[in-house]
């Protein structure tokens, strides 16, 4: 369902309020933001959850606040869970989605000549901590190759599975630096048939998209509460499966919080995913990743893709009419992150050009995404992400926006060719 042509923004339109939700988002009066994949706009709920904390803190101080609060903070366990169809004691706390990762790998006891199987579309830090395993272990890095059509080749996958029986499988669900969605679940399957760890990086699929552990059969999943969610920044989880937790794997660094001193020569890690977590805690910031998660799923997140992809999908339909403008999408399923390229601008002068119209957005490099943009041959782009808050008129006025830019763009090409022609 998900590609442009899922569900028409009128029927995406039916299953929300959408001008309640504006209403609940401040930001919605301030600018035009199709940065989603950065960081989506919170709701007023969700920053008033995160102040309250703060003036309890400040007027009662901040370890009784926490007691105070403990009901609230255990509820963050249970609403993130519910996102991902997770029990609470398979989440932990993490200050991003970078962080749970490197966590979630650091568990994973690497030897000399192991393999970590994954695509070519991993996120940029993910990459560079597989180099880095590389570096400090001797690990072995296996790309899966894409289909044609864009995205991983599934059965190419199984079959490297199968030949070298890696120690970790590896995919991001949705890149950052393109609206390819991976076929996360197809993987799983592979993996479970094969007994091999799976890790999934959700931190633009969790709230963008519906994300189902159990569909995906991950054995450990990363996400931030910034983007989609609509959370604050600082903030992230990771989701451990029982099988992980049963195997009594723990983070490279575990304290305090994370076990207990048995005895003067020993630790026992605690039962749940809260091994994977420290002692100290932005109780503020949990409390309104509680909030935000409470948030999607009142919304609910099913309705609220239809509409972000549908938003999305009209985009890149735009985009594709404007003289000069190039979009790099390409795969059999697609999410809502627009990435194009325009001719005649530099990244940054254009997404200056872009923010003077008050429309928010992010530039992404090649070395972002070495693979992918290798293959497209381009060494920048424009992202824009929409959310189901955003409307049909924002739509419209961003691609008016680029369209004049695009124009501007050739003029001044046109006249710099010009130029060099009389100079000769």
């Amino acid at each position: 369902m998900y590609n442009d042509d899922s569900a028409t923004l009128a029927t995406a339109e039916a299953l929300l309020n959408v001008a309640a939700l504006r209403a609940e988002t401040p930001g919605c009066a301030e600018v035009i933001h199709f940065n989603n994949a950065g960081c989506g706009l919170i709701p007023a709920p969700v920053l008033r959850e995160m102040v309250e904390h703060l003036d309890l803190e400040a007027r009662i101080g901040g370890y009784e606040a926490a007691a105070r609060q403990a009901e609230a903070v255990a509820g963050f366990y249970t609403a993130t869970g519910a996102v991902i169809n997770a029990a609470p004691q398979n989440i932990a706390f993490a200050s991003s989605a970078t962080h749970a990762f490197a966590t979630g790998l650091s568990a994973i006891p690497f030897e000399p000549d192991d393999v970590i199987l994954t695509t070519r579309n991993d996120f940029i830090s993910n990459q560079i901590a597989f180099l880095s395993l590389r570096k400090r272990f001797g690990v072995r890095v296996v790309h899966a190759p894409d289909t044609r059509e864009g995205g991983v080749d599934v059965a190419a996958m199984a079959d490297l599975m199968r030949e070298h029986r890696p120690r970790l499988v590896a995919a991001t669900h949705i890149p950052t630096n393109s609206g390819l969605v991976q076929p996360v679940a197809e993987i799983g399957r592979h993996c479970r048939e094969l007994d091999l760890l799976y890790l999934v990086d959700a931190c633009q699929s969790a709230g963008q998209i519906p994300v189902d552990v159990e569909a995906i059969g991950c054995d450990l999943l990363t996400a931030t509460c910034r983007k989609y969610l609509r959370g604050p920044r600082g903030s992230g989880f990771l989701y451990v499966s029982d099988r992980v937790l049963d195997a009594g794997y723990e983070p490279l660094f575990i304290d305090m919080y994370g076990s207990r001193w048995v005895a003067p020569d020993r630790y026992q890690p605690v039962e749940t995913a809260k091994r994977f977590e420290d002692w100290e805690f932005p109780y503020a910031t949990l409390l309104g990743c509680a909030a935000a998660a409470r948030y999607a799923t009142a919304v609910g997140v099913e309705a609220g893709s239809t509409r972000a992809l549908a938003l999305a999908a009209e985009l890149r339909s735009m985009l594709h009419t404007i003289r000069g403008v190039r979009v790099l999408e390409h795969g059999a399923a697609l999410g809502a992150l627009v990435t194009f390229t325009i001719e005649g601008w530099k990244p940054q002068p254009f997404k200056a050009a872009m923010d003077a119209r008050g429309i928010n957005s992010a530039l992404s490099f090649r070395e972002f995404a070495v693979y992918d943009f290798g293959d497209k041959d381009v060494d920048w782009c424009l992202r824009l992400s929409p959310h189901y808050y955003n409307t049909e008129e924002e739509v419209a006025a961003v691609a008016v926006a680029v369209a004049e830019l695009a124009a501007t763009g050739a003029a001044a090409a046109s006249a710099t060719s010009a130029a060099r022609r009389v100079v000769r």
